[in-house]
């Protein structure tokens, strides 16, 4: 038998101190007090000092303070200071000595319980095997009650192999011991093994369930909890605990299924749960989590008092919903907020775009006395990051080295991609060089700004540090590098990092998988990225896009289509490419018939769809079919969308019909550049000069700076109108006053500003002056003025630079004839034509069109096809006659047979009400015979009629045109 030993003053003095030292610091003071008092006499001594250090083990971080009992047999006490900044305490006290032979089966049990708790704690391995080794000696590993905290001790220091083989060779368990091993197997990751353990358990309570359930939901598997939750009601008499419902609750916000979450929340008001505030703020969270925030605010609003979790998660369900309003409210309301109220109104703003507003409210956080921490920084300096705010981000950073001397990863993280995606490359270089510590994350912050503000040589030298530095690289840092590889001269070093995939293994990720493809489609090579392609082991729907917007962009629409059609699963991003690949190369009628299949196939479009979709309209010169498309994006809500309304101004302007251009402007609440360079841009194709000028008065009004795109508008509205004297100002201002340089499109205008005004002496000597080579749009132009006002002198030279720049189209050579038959050189116009014979060059196919009844209706010159043609052909004979009986019109019929455009026209007076306008678009310039005969038709049948040629509007009506005979 064992028997106690007399206990001294001294410790009796010690253990009613115990009781008054309750703070970590007055804890540490403790067990250097018991262990000042120790002899190897006083054993109980012992029992109270491990208490102790396991109370300051439970009271301080292990990251901070770690205490390692030993003492050694017959040595004196040895008390060791950590020379790290964190001055760890190690007390070393070895319990296999003597004196417990003075005591009793209990105290003895209770030491070494005391001492695998501090163990369990700490985590030391060691310790952990040598008080295995001291309970065998001492007798006592028969134990049941020490046996499973010994399982627990061993499970918590990560040596499961051990703990299962003391598992299996014990003769005695009860269900805490089968509860300890599951834990612990659990815990290592070995599902199948706890699967296994808790299949062959003789006896089950809640407690084992719960582990079960926790066990899978840990070990990311919370479909199989909730199938355990459904199977503890089949299969077992247990009623579901707090911890059983929590657990459940929680693997159903993982899954989001609402179903299952509405049987949960009613099955926890069922067994008496529905006024728990635990299991109510699991419901709050479960519900939120599915999406489901109104059912959310039901649990919220019937809680008498709610806690500080039930608020914050209200904050963030509205925030996650969009609706920003309803949380901003929420957060006023609060009685009382902590970091975590603040942290989440911050994070909320700045992820969904309202940086200005995340910033406002930490300046409101800091004034009302809530000490920010690194969640609250992360989150203002993403803010700054995203609307390049990079004197704010110095602020911030002047304000977080004050408090705190030393930056962790999380705020470090914050200034590095704050820095960088402002630009500051060094800065954010310097930051990061100061940082202790880095994680992949810091690393991509650098990265990507390095990518997108510096050199692909340096992405690539970090690319090697980091490979010297032995970081682990995910995948996320691959795909970032990969995404910086581009143009032909990089493809080498593209297929040394797709090798490195391969040899890493990452080339299974389907991340890195595409940035492979996207890479070897920048560099192009499109046969390579589709081997890539090919060889993947996993798609998902961006890289089968990836694939459709290679394609597009080497004008392989039919390779594009095809990888449209092999896709498994389209979602609307898909729908996009292939528009985006249909509409970028000139496919237009194409892109629209798909629409029409994404309509019936009932996939919900977005913005980008209603832009393109639109916009082919717009080429197409539809206009009907766009108001239609433009309906439907008001019927889903993007009605008001800035960048679908421009789209729509567009459309209008392009199809003359500016009045309603004009109204979808005004409807837009928020106008951007690109608003008013749509409208500016409509009225100036439609020949309305002193209109455009008048809208840029405004747009500078409102504080909108102007682009390049800006004045082509205000330059091609003067030329339009023949506002020499305001194009002249507008073209020297906008160098002078907003510094932007002409480019060859402004010369452009003002060449053929100057050619429409009779000034082509000054329209040569600008050419000359240009700082760079004029091209051929240039002396298009000029030779367009030479044909109107009969300089066949410069339209030689104009012709001899346009064949210089190997331009031989079709219409140089007219306007050079034309040029040349008004000045009466009729045999120079026989020499034009034979040299456009022997060259082969050939006219393209002029065409007009109308929209009537929906359908768009195709005229050729001399069309016999249309199923009207008789009619058509009887109403324009009937109007030619008019006009030759009533104006003396010359019919030129019999010589150059009817062109397309009168065709069209003919078809829309028989075709449409008299009081609407007749819309016709052609596909090339007007000729002058056509144009006449427009105009005296405006006059005869007192009716507008507005056709669109190759080059500008022209707005028919009384005899006159807007273009004033000048086109």
């Amino acid at each position: 038998m064992y028997s106690a030993a007399p206990i001294s003053p001294a410790a009796v003095a010690a253990h009613s101190l115990s009781h008054s030292l309750a703070s970590p610091s007055k804890q540490q003071f403790l067990i250097l007090f018991f262990l000042s008092l120790f002899r190897p006499s006083q054993g109980r001594l012992i029992s109270y000092t491990m208490q102790c250090c396991t109370k300051v083990a439970l009271y301080t971080s292990p990251s901070k303070t770690r205490l390692i009992l030993r003492l050694f047999r017959g040595l004196p006490l040895q008390v060791h200071h950590c020379p790290t900044q964190e001055h760890f305490l190690y007390v070393k006290l070895n319990i296999g000595y003597d004196p417990f032979s003075q005591l009793s089966y209990m105290e003895i049990s209770q030491n070494f319980f005391e001492a695998m708790k501090a163990c369990t704690l700490i985590g030391s391995r060691s310790i952990a095997s040598k008080l295995h080794g001291q309970l065998i000696s001492t007798g006592l590993c028969s134990s049941v009650f020490l046996q499973n905290h010994l399982l627990h001790m061993y499970s918590k220091c990560g040596l499961i192999h051990e703990a299962f083989q003391i598992f299996l060779d014990s003769k005695q368990r009860n269900v805490i011991t089968w509860n300890t091993i599951l834990n612990g197997l659990l815990d290592s990751g070995r599902v199948r093994d706890a699967e296994k353990m808790f299949d062959e358990m003789p006896l089950r309570d809640p407690v084992s369930w719960t582990a079960m359930m926790s066990g899978y939901f840990r070990n990311g598997q919370a479909m199989d909890t909730i199938k355990l939750f459904v199977s503890m009601f089949r299969d077992s008499d247990y009623v579901p605990d707090l911890f059983c419902f929590s657990c459940a609750m929680k693997a159903c916000s993982s899954v989001g299924y609402i179903r299952i979450a509405h049987q949960l929340h009613g099955l926890s008001e069922k067994y008496g749960f529905g006024n728990n505030k635990v299991i109510q703020n699991s419901v709050i969270d479960m519900y939120i989590k599915c999406d489901a925030i109104y059912a959310a605010e039901q649990v919220f609003l019937r809680i008498e008092k709610p806690s500080l979790f039930s608020w914050n998660c209200m904050i963030y369900g509205y925030s996650k919903l969009h609706e920003m309003r309803r949380a901003v409210d929420t957060f006023r309301q609060m009685p009382e907020r902590d970091s975590v109220s603040w942290n989440t109104i911050i994070s909320a703003f700045s992820q969904r775009g309202l940086h200005t507003k995340s910033l406002g409210t930490f300046v409101e956080m800091w004034i009302q006395g809530c000490q920010p921490n690194s969640m609250t920084y992360a989150s203002v300096l993403s803010a700054c990051a995203n609307i390049y705010d990079f004197q704010w981000g110095k602020h911030l950073h002047a304000r977080i080295v004050r408090i705190e001397p030393f930056l962790d990863v999380l705020v470090g993280n914050g200034l590095v991609d704050m820095y960088a995606k402002c630009g500051l490359i060094d800065a954010s270089k310097r930051v990061f060089n100061t940082l202790r510590e880095r994680n992949v994350v810091t690393w991509t912050s650098l990265i990507s700004g390095i990518a997108h503000f510096g050199s692909q040589e340096e992405v690539y030298d970090i690319f090697y540090r980091m490979r010297k530095d032995c970081v682990i690289l995910d995948t996320f840092i691959l795909a970032t590098i990969l995404g910086v590889c581009e143009g032909e001269k990089n493809i080498s070093i593209g297929e040394q990092l797709h090798g490195f995939t391969v040899k890493t293994g990452m080339n299974s990720s389907v991340p890195v998988g595409n940035a492979t493809l996207s890479m070897y489609a920048k560099c192009g090579d499109f046969e390579k990225a589709s081997l890539a392609f090919e060889t993947m082991a996993a798609h998902d729907v961006i890289s089968w896009t990836t694939m459709i917007t290679s394609f597009t962009r080497s004008g392989n629409v039919e390779r594009a289509r095809d990888y449209f059609n092999r896709m498994p699963e389209r979602n609307v991003i898909s729908w996009n490419a292939m528009l985006g690949a249909y509409c970028q190369n000139s496919f237009w009628e194409e892109g629209l018939k798909l629409y029409i299949l994404m309509q019936r196939q009932e996939v919900r479009p977005d913005w980008i769809t209603f832009v393109t979709t639109i916009s082919a309209c717009s080429e197409l010169a539809i206009s009907k079919l766009g108001t239609q498309i433009l309906s439907q994006a008001v019927k889903v809500g993007l009605g008001s969308d800035v960048s679908v309304a421009n789209s729509a101004i567009t459309l209008y302007s392009r199809c003359g019909r500016i009045e309603e251009a004009q109204k979808i402007f005004d409807s837009i609440q928020e106008k951007n550049l690109v608003s008013w360079n749509s409208i500016m841009g409509g009225y100036a194709q439609n020949g309305e000069g002193r209109k455009v000028i008048e809208v840029f008065q405004n747009m500078l009004m409102v504080g909108c700076r102007p682009d390049h795109i800006t004045y082509i508008a205000i330059l091609s509205g003067c030329s339009h109108s023949g506002l020499v004297k305001e194009a002249k100002y507008h073209f020297n201002s906008m160098t002078k006053d907003f510094g932007i340089s002409a480019t060859p499109e402004h010369f452009v205008c003002m060449v053929d500003l100057f050619g429409r005004a009779g000034l082509l002496k000054l329209a040569l000597d600008l050419i000359d002056q240009m700082p760079f080579k004029p091209n051929a749009s240039i002396w298009g132009s000029l030779l367009s003025a030479c044909r109107i006002h009969h300089d066949t002198e410069m339209a030689e030279l104009a012709m001899k630079n346009l064949l210089e720049l190997n331009t031989e189209n079709f219409e140089s050579y007219i306007l050079l004839a034309n040029a040349y038959s008004s000045s009466g050189r009729l045999e120079c116009v026989s020499e034009v034509r034979q040299v456009m014979k022997e060259k082969g060059v050939q006219k393209d196919p002029g065409c007009s069109w109308i929209e009537v009844c929906n359908r768009v209706h195709v005229f050729t010159a001399n069309e016999t096809s249309h199923p009207q043609m008789k009619d058509i052909y009887k109403a324009l004979e009937d109007i030619v006659k008019k006009i030759k009986d009533d104006y003396g019109y010359v019919d030129r019929s019999s010589f150059v047979g009817y062109h397309s455009e009168k065709l069209a026209i003919a078809f829309g007076l028989i075709s449409l009400p008299d009081w609407m306008p007749i819309y016709v678009m052609k596909n090339l310039r007007v000729c002058n015979d056509c144009h006449q005969v427009m105009k005296l038709i405006s006059l005869v049948v007192m009716r507008k009629l507005v056709v669109r040629d190759g080059h500008r509007f022209h707005h028919l009506e009384n005899g006159s045109c807007s273009c004033g005979d000048y086109w």
